[in-house]
Parts: structure tokens; C-alpha cells; sequence
């Protein structure tokens, strides 16, 4: 038996389908949005639709922005020859949040994992490797602490280790298992600050 109409039980359904967004909060979000006035509504559904279709990958980094490079890579008191290597666009932001490195990103848009059939070629690493025929001096891997993360941290010092560019992974103080985007700015740091040679 149905609790409430078809209409709230598809919002209800959809909402649920976000990540991080479980049945109950997705009913109180529905309850809120429904009673949200209409023209409140109608700007959230512009705006979701604005990002919808303006949103694309900096061509340089690949992490999410609207114009055709983001304004990390735009910026040109970025030292431009330090490229930190993020799983994805929440890991750039929580480095970002640190307000400590000045260097730019490179977003990997996943990792490497066997058991998922996600291979090399599946995450921007052709596009990496690209990008170090540049003048890059040091490449900084900040994958995640879980076996995919460590996984991909190997491959990638595997293939920049012969160019003779420096490359370093993240220190501890990130617990294995551990996502960047939840983990707090000071260990976030710390690691960065106690990063190692590969």
C-alpha cells in the first residue's frame, strides 16, 4: 500500500536515487520542495538545467566547469609545474579547501579496478601523460587510500618514473579506505606536506 499520491512517491523515488540520499531524507526533501512557492521550484529546475547543459570538462585538467578552462588552470599564479592527480572533481575541491597548494590538477574521473572491468583506459590517463610533455617538474598522486587508489598510485609512478619527472604520493594521515572529500583540511594537509618520492 501506497503511503502518499503517485506524484510524491516518484519524487520520492527520484530523490532517492541521488548518492548520499537515503528514503527518509528523500522524503523530507520531496515534502520540502513540494511545499517549496513556485517560483522557487521553477528556479531550482532552471538551474539544475543551466548546469545540466553548460557544465563540461576543463580541457586541460578535466575537472567540472563551465567555461573551457576552469579557473585553477586560468590562473597564472598557479605554479603550473606541479600537477596533484585527484580520483575526482571533490577531491580537487577538498585540496582546494586546504587554501595550501599552489600548484594545478589533473582529474583521473575514476581509478583503476580489475574487478569493475575499469582498465587504464577508462580514466583520463592518455591526458595525463599528455600534459607532462610540458614543463612539469613534479607530479603529486593523491589517489585515494583504498585498493583501486593504491592501484592506480602504482601504474601512474610506473609510467612517469622513466620521463625523470619527480613523483610523489600523499603521505598518511589519510586512513586507508579513506575518501579524500570527507576527510578534514588539516589532515588533508598534513598529508600533502609528508608526501614521498615514488
Amino acid at each position: 500500500m501506497d503511503l502518499y499520491s503517485g506524484h510524491i512517491n516518484r519524487l520520492i523515488d527520484e530523490l532517492s536515487g541521488l548518492p548520499g540520499i537515503g528514503s527518509k531524507s528523500a522524503q523530507r526533501l520531496a515534502f520540502h520542495l513540494v511545499n517549496l512557492p513556485q517560483d522557487k521550484v521553477k528556479r531550482l529546475v532552471k538551474v539544475i538545467m543551466d548546469a545540466k547543459e553548460n557544465v563540461r570538462y576543463c580541457k586541460e585538467c578535466f575537472t567540472l566547469t563551465d567555461s573551457e578552462i576552469c579557473p585553477v588552470c586560468a590562473n597564472a599564479k598557479r605554479d603550473h609545474s606541479t600537477i596533484m592527480v585527484v580520483e575526482n572533481t571533490r577531491d580537487l575541491a577538498a585540496y582546494e579547501k586546504t587554501g595550501k597548494y599552489e600548484g594545478i590538477y589533473h582529474v583521473l574521473h575514476g581509478a583503476i579496478s580489475p574487478m569493475l572491468g575499469i582498465g587504464p583506459g577508462d580514466i583520463k590517463l592518455k591526458e595525463l601523460i599528455a600534459r607532462l610533455e610540458g614543463d612539469v617538474s613534479e607530479v603529486i598522486i593523491a589517489t585515494n587510500s583504498s585498493l583501486e587508489g593504491e592501484t592506480t598510485a602504482m601504474y601512474i609512478g610506473k609510467l612517469i618514473k622513466p620521463t625523470g619527472i619527480k613523483v610523489s604520493r600523499i603521505a598518511s594521515g589519510v586512513p586507508v579506505g579513506g575518501d579524500l572529500e570527507y576527510i578534514d583540511e588539516v589532515t588533508l594537509l598534513r598529508a600533502l606536506e609528508g608526501r614521498v618520492e615514488m
